[in-house]
């Protein structure tokens, strides 16, 4: 039963990153959203605070977003094959659509349509991205942890205002976190 089951996740887990990425235009926070959508509003596997932490673990990864997301999202669900059907689920579609535009490329670079469809794109993009901040902002603030409110917004400020290198944010957010967990332990830990 354990194994028809484990076999069902892969699965699903395979086409459903396979789906997502070849109906993704514009990068990995978009797909962000889809995998928000799909692996915590649809299936329940995950929920929202596991995927908050996921998309922080993908984000500060080397590598597309959309690779890390898939990679972090398979190994919370089913470990190594995880990953592993995750990733191709993911690779694929753009795997096989660059090949094939590479083989026209000249055709496309002149086409007015093509640059009027992937103009068009660009828009919906922003969209979905700013569907994304809406969405995830809106579970810090509901924490009303006053923390990760100031930290969202200071990132921000310091990101978009004074143009600090996001590696540096990163850095300075996780030591946050990490004082402020190794504070909380041992407040546990005297309190019992």
């Amino acid at each position: 039963m354990e194994q028809m089951d484990r076999k069902h996740v892969l699965r699903k887990l395979f086409f459903s990153t396979l789906y997502l990425s070849t109906f993704t235009f514009g990068g990995g926070y978009v797909i962000v959203t889809l995998l928000k959508s799909k692996f915590v509003d649809e299936l329940h596997w995950i929920d929202d605070d596991e995927m908050l932490d996921l998309v922080a673990i993908a984000q500060s990864s080397p590598g597309a977003i959309a690779v890390n997301g898939a990679i972090v999202v398979g190994y919370k669900l089913a470990g190594l094959p995880g990953i592993l059907c995750s990733v191709l689920g993911a690779i694929i579609p753009p795997f096989l659509i660059l090949t094939a535009i590479s083989f026209f490329y000249d055709a496309f670079k002149s086409n007015f349509a093509i640059k009027a469809l992937l103009s068009g794109m660009t828009a919906g993009v922003a969209a979905v991205i700013m569907s994304v901040v809406y969405d995830m902002g809106g579970d810090v603030v509901k924490t009303r942890d006053w923390v990760r409110i100031l930290a969202m917004i200071l990132a921000f400020t310091a990101n978009y205002f004074f143009h600090v290198n996001v590696i540096l944010i990163i850095l300075v957010t996780a030591a946050v976190g990490a004082v402020r967990t190794i504070v909380r332990e041992k407040r546990k830990g005297a309190g019992q």
